[in-house]
This record gives structure tokens, C-alpha cells and sequence, in this order.
């Protein structure tokens, strides 16, 4: 009974660090959709509160928009605390959670339809009288809301956004050393384009829309660069599996107790558990490179606001530069900060991958996570066996 403790809230444990797939037998039923449950009723009481909003005016309007969130917050906390027991719901129970769920985007705009003849769709803007547009915008958000809810689940992504958010604050508060040694060769890169007067053309016409896409595409050549990188340094982890490194490696576990006598053999990893590592390492470096972004920004910014005089926006642009939301700030201004702040978060991104000294500063630290999570698997792998399980 003690070993058996002991595996369950190993398995606690690999969800808490965002490696849920590590615990052994992980599937859809026995482990992901019990967790998918409290963000599954989430989005089906939402559609309540969508409802109210069409159909009540008025004072009432908020006041049952609010209890309605109340419930919706509710139902998470208590789902929440029923799934961390990490129930495994029986075939019974796994065919009436996705029937229930998959009726809720059917019911709603027959309710709507009910009341009142005109559907509007949730974008809106018009008004139909068809109640299959009612149902086609129903499937597709909740469609998108499963598989969405289900991939993060899956690879843990709500414990490694929270082991995100901790490096940000660990960067921020050692940012001097940080961008000390990040951000020099950013500038090298970038400092001279950013005073290219067709450059500053070109962003004085350019919307937002457009700028925001840009970003996208260096982002998606990141993900790209790192996916293909770190599915090399996946196969290269050292996983040292002697005694010591083992108890050293479970220190602060609920494995810490258990005795390691023997060296263990390493345990090959399937497909899923190589992408849930690949994705805890590319959040890691996309959260390193947010930060080298944000700093980058503000300074091409204050750069901007000391050299560049609207006299000289306008001899580079040809007309008066174009006004932003912060006044004495041209909009060209920002959005060249913004350019050059996502390539710079790119370049940085991929660089600490393959420069020796950049790697060894802000690299290895993701990968001694990685080999600790192997090590501490090889060990709830052994202590499974030999209970039986």
C-alpha cells in the first residue's frame, strides 16, 4: 500500500512539472480527459453566459452574468480538486462526459432559437434568422475548445506556463546579468538598420495587423529552429542512471525515500513523452527570448526618442510621421521596435542553442531539468515493477 502511495503521487508530481506523459500507461482516458474535465465544464457554462448576454437587459443582465461566473468559478475549484485525486473514469463514464459535452453546442441554439426567432452569431455583427449558423459557430468554438484543452493537457502546458512565468520573474530580477550578456550581440545585429530611412517608410504605412504578423513569422522560425534543434539535444541527454545520481536526482520528491542500491538501465521513450520534453524545452527558451524582446524594445524606444527628432522622422518618411497612442511617439517608431525586437528575440533564441558560452549560461540549465525528470522516471519505472503495478 506504501509503494503504491508512493507511485501515485509520483505520477503527481510528473504532472505538477509539466511531464505528465512520463507516468506509465498515460492515455486519454485514464489520465487526460479526467484532468480535461474542469476547463471542459468552463467552456460549457460559458455558453450560459453567452445566452444571458443575448437574451437579458438591464441591471438582471449582470447580475445573472455574475452568478453565472460564479458557478463557472465554482465548478473549476471543485472539479479541480477532484481531478488532482487523478480519477480513472470507466468507458461508462468517458462515452457520457463527451456525449454531454458534445450536446451542449446543440442545445444552446435550439434554447436561442427558442426564445427568440433571430440568432446572433457570436462574432457580433448580423443578426440570421437560420439557426444552422447558430449551430455550425457552436461546434467550431467548442471543437477548437476540445482539441485546444486536450493538447494542453496532454504535454502539461498549465504547469509549464506556470514554470514559465517563475523563470520570467528568476530573469527579471537577474536581468543585469541577463541582458549583459545578451544583449550586446543583438545590437551588433540590429543597431544600424534601425536608422534606414526606407525602413522607417515602410513601417509609417504599415498597420498593426500587418506588424503583428510579421512578429508571428519570426516566432514560427523559432518554434521551427528550436523544434529542430532540440529533437537533436533529446537524443544527446545523458541519462547517468548510477545510485548516487539518482538519490540526488529525487530529492525532493516523493521518491526521496526510496533506497537505490544499483545502477538502473535507461528507459527508451515513445513518441509523445519525446514531444512533451521537446515542448518543455521550447517554452523555455521562448520565455528567455520574451525577455531579451521586451528589453530590446525599450531600447530601440529610448534610442529613438534621443536621436530621432520629428524633424528627422519626417526627412526619412517624406510626410509628417504618423501620431501612436503615446503622444510625441511616431508610429513608425514603435513599430521598428517592435520588428526589431522579435528578430532580435530570434536570433538570440537560436543562438544561445549553438554558441558554447551563450549555451552553457542560458541552455544547459533546461536540460539539467530534463535529465533530472529521466532520472527520476528511471526510478518510479523501478519502484512500479517491483510493486507489481
Amino acid at each position: 500500500m506504501a509503494t503504491e502511495t508512493v507511485v501515485r503521487r509520483t505520477e503527481q508530481w510528473f504532472v505538477r512539472q509539466g511531464a505528465p506523459t512520463m507516468i506509465e500507461g498515460y492515455g486519454f482516458r485514464s489520465h487526460v480527459l479526467p484532468r480535461m474535465l474542469p476547463a471542459l465544464t468552463f467552456v460549457a457554462v460559458g455558453s450560459l453566459a453567452w445566452l444571458v448576454l443575448q437574451q437579458s437587459a438591464g441591471l438582471s443582465r449582470w447580475v445573472l452574468l455574475g452568478a453565472i461566473v460564479a458557478a463557472m468559478v465554482s465548478a473549476w475549484v471543485l472539479l479541480s480538486l477532484f481531478v488532482r485525486r487523478m480519477p480513472n473514469f470507466s468507458p461508462r463514464m468517458t462515452v457520457l462526459v463527451l456525449v454531454v459535452y458534445a450536446a451542449i453546442p446543440v442545445i444552446t441554439p435550439l434554447i436561442q432559437s427558442a426564445i427568440d426567432v433571430k440568432f446572433t452569431a457570436p462574432d457580433g455583427d448580423q443578426e440570421t434568422e437560420s439557426v444552422w449558423v447558430a449551430l455550425i459557430w457552436f461546434v467550431v468554438v467548442f471543437g477548437a475548445a476540445f482539441v485546444a484543452t486536450m493538447l494542453a493537457t496532454t504535454y502539461g502546458l498549465g504547469a509549464l506556463l506556470k514554470a514559465a512565468i517563475r523563470h520570467v520573474i528568476a530573469d527579471l530580477s537577474n536581468s543585469v546579468h541577463l541582458l549583459g550578456r545578451a544583449l550586446p550581440p543583438m545590437l551588433f545585429v540590429t543597431l544600424f538598420l534601425f536608422f534606414t530611412g526606407e525602413l522607417w517608410q515602410a513601417m509609417n504605412q504599415l498597420r498593426w495587423p500587418r506588424v503583428s504578423l510579421v512578429v508571428l513569422l519570426f516566432a514560427a522560425i523559432t518554434v521551427l529552429a528550436a523544434a529542430a534543434r532540440l529533437r537533436d539535444e533529446i537524443g544527446r541527454v545523458e541519462q547517468d542512471l548510477r545510485p548516487e545520481i539518482l538519490s540526488g536526482a529525487c530529492k525532493g520528491t516523493p521518491l526521496s525515500g526510496v533506497e537505490i542500491t544499483e545502477p538502473l538501465p535507461p528507459k527508451r521513450l515513445n513518441g509523445r513523452q519525446s514531444r512533451n520534453l521537446l515542448v518543455m524545452l521550447a517554452i523555455r527558451q521562448l520565455v528567455q527570448a520574451a525577455v531579451i524582446g521586451l528589453a530590446l524594445f525599450a531600447f530601440f524606444v529610448v534610442l529613438g526618442l534621443i536621436v530621432v527628432t520629428p524633424e528627422i522622422a519626417e526627412q526619412w518618411i517624406g510626410s509628417p510621421a504618423k501620431e501612436s497612442i503615446i503622444p510625441g511617439v511616431p508610429s513608425a517608431m514603435l513599430r521598428n521596435a517592435t520588428l526589431f525586437a522579435a528578430f532580435g528575440s530570434m536570433y538570440f533564441s537560436v543562438i544561445s542553442m549553438s554558441d558554447a558560452e551563450h549555451r552553457r549560461q542560458f541552455f544547459a540549465p533546461v536540460i539539467e531539468k530534463v535529465e533530472r525528470t529521466l532520472e527520476v522516471r528511471a526510478v518510479y519505472l523501478n519502484v512500479r515493477e517491483r510493486a507489481g503495478a
